[in-house]
């Protein structure tokens, strides 16, 4: 059976019986880095944004690993940068018409500014006693000025770490903005293609795995021959909530996945199943979804599996929780009215309000300041498209095309962008686009991917 459309309208049909075994990946940490004074920042013509360039950086070792690292660097910088679209970014195919810098106090400042750039990023690479040093420094064309200035060092594991983590802190100097670039998607699959054993007979199972927020570097989470579906990280990022089939039936585990550890804090059994968790904004609660009084309501729990309380109390479904940024109200989807709609409640379950009037809707995630908005999934001919409500104005603006069927919406820490499976190229995939409707671009490619998350 897949497990496909909205989850409102699958959650009643899975069953089974299933094995989970704890998986781990290993955890990342930004490189360690020294300080350089900030003398001005980059500008560009006016009403324009800045004109960057980012050639490949300079191995200043001549070995194939930090050559191969240099050009990493480069490459996943500009795409960093360019995510944002904060500073536009001079093609790279470009570049070849001016001579690759020798050092990184040597540059041909007079040739890119002949290009248009307002500002060059200029890197280096070498080998160091301890693993790899890497300096980064983006000059002003016009002035010669450096604007930002780091050296970082650690191994070369993982060289686009270095770039995402340079990425994110000339986007937080240059332009006050929080960049995404060292965050993280956590989303289902089942491109392992194991089969379920047992009674309930052949069936897909399902993953958790996780990435980098572009798609790179995917790594399995949990191994298991279940269904493992619907992940959530947690604010601090040390931990992923899911739901697990495996002990036959639905609930929600927590997985450490840099410790190795896994709780169980909704306790379930086959007549209380829980299902659908979503982290409070401080981490310290989980709402979910849960049967556990004879019919789907939503709860709230502490993370250490406490302070049980039933939020909803309503003869149809509820399901699909998420928090508000204050962690003051809740958002869910309910069939009370007729068809799955999406309600708001404070987090005490009190003034409930409906805020779409669509075909149907499903799986609500709210954003951040200073965007206060809730992305979801609406039903529009015979599939689905991301819909965007803007909760001080009332107002709803369509963000897919209508090009396949586009569910499970999930904000990016800094309200930007919006992960959501879509089955535009076939198989269910997972894309991320702009909150605007622009620069769609594919995560995944290989098996069905679904249920996206994004790390803060």
């Amino acid at each position: 059976m897949r497990y496909t459309r909205t989850f409102f309208t699958t959650i009643i049909a899975l069953s089974g019986v299933f094995v989970l075994a704890q998986g781990q990946t290993p955890q990342q940490t930004e490189p360690p880095r020294q300080q350089s004074e900030v003398m001005v920042k980059i500008g560009g013509p006016p009403g324009l944004p800045p004109k960057l360039a980012v050639p490949d950086f300079i191995a200043l070792t001549n070995d194939a690993e930090t050559v191969a690292a240099a050009k990493t660097m480069g490459e996943v910088l500009w795409d960093d940068l360019n995510f944002e679209r904060e500073f536009y970014l001079i093609s790279r195919d470009t570049y070849r018409t001016i001579p690759a810098a020798l050092s990184i106090d040597n540059v041909p400042l007079s040739q890119w500014k002949e290009l248009g750039a307002d500002g060059v990023i200029i890197g280096t690479v070498r080998k160091a006693p301890a693993g790899v040093a890497v300096q980064i420094r983006l000059i002003e064309v016009a002035s010669g000025r450096s604007a930002f200035a780091k050296e970082y060092s650690g191994s070369l594991t993982n060289p686009r770490l270095y770039s995402h983590t340079a990425s994110d802190e000339i986007h937080q100097q240059q332009r006050a903005l929080r960049g995404v670039a060292r965050t993280k998607l956590a989303f289902a699959s089942d491109r392992d293609g194991e089969r379920m054993m047992g009674p309930v007979g052949g069936r897909n199972i399902s993953n958790i795995w996780i990435s980098d927020y572009d798609g790179a570097n995917q790594k399995r989470v949990t191994v298991t021959r279940s269904l493992d579906i619907t992940p959530m990280w947690s604010p601090d990022g040390k931990a992923i909530a899911y739901t697990s089939y495996r002990t036959g039936f639905q609930d929600v585990l927590v997985s450490y996945i840099y410790e190795g550890r896994l709780t169980n804090p909704t306790g379930g059994n086959a007549e209380k199943q829980n299902f659908l968790p979503a982290w409070s904004p401080d981490g310290s609660k989980l709402a979910f979804t849960s049967n556990r009084d004879g019919n789907s309501e939503i709860y709230v729990i502490n993370r250490d599996g406490s302070g049980l309380r039933r939020l909803t109390n309503h003869p149809m479904i509820d399901v699909t929780p998420t928090w508000s940024p204050t962690g003051n109200q809740i958002a869910f989807t309910s069939d009370r009215t007729g068809t799955p709609q999406i309600w708001m409640m404070n987090a005490d379950g009190s003034e409930l309000r409906k805020i779409t009037n669509d075909t149907r809707c499903d799986r609500p995630t709210w954003s951040v300041p200073p965007n206060n908005e809730i992305a979801y999934a609406a039903q529009t001919g015979a599939g689905y498209d991301i819909k965007v409500y803007d909760v001080a104005s009332g107002t709803t603006r369509t963000i897919t095309d209508g090009i396949g069927s586009n569910e499970s919406p999930a904000f990016s820490p800094n309200g930007r962008h919006i992960a959501f499976t879509s089955t535009r190229a076939g198989k269910e995939q997972i894309f991320v686009i702009d909150r605007d409707g622009k620069n769609l671009r594919q995560i995944t490619r290989t098996g069905m991917n679904r249920y996206p998350n994004w790390s803060q």
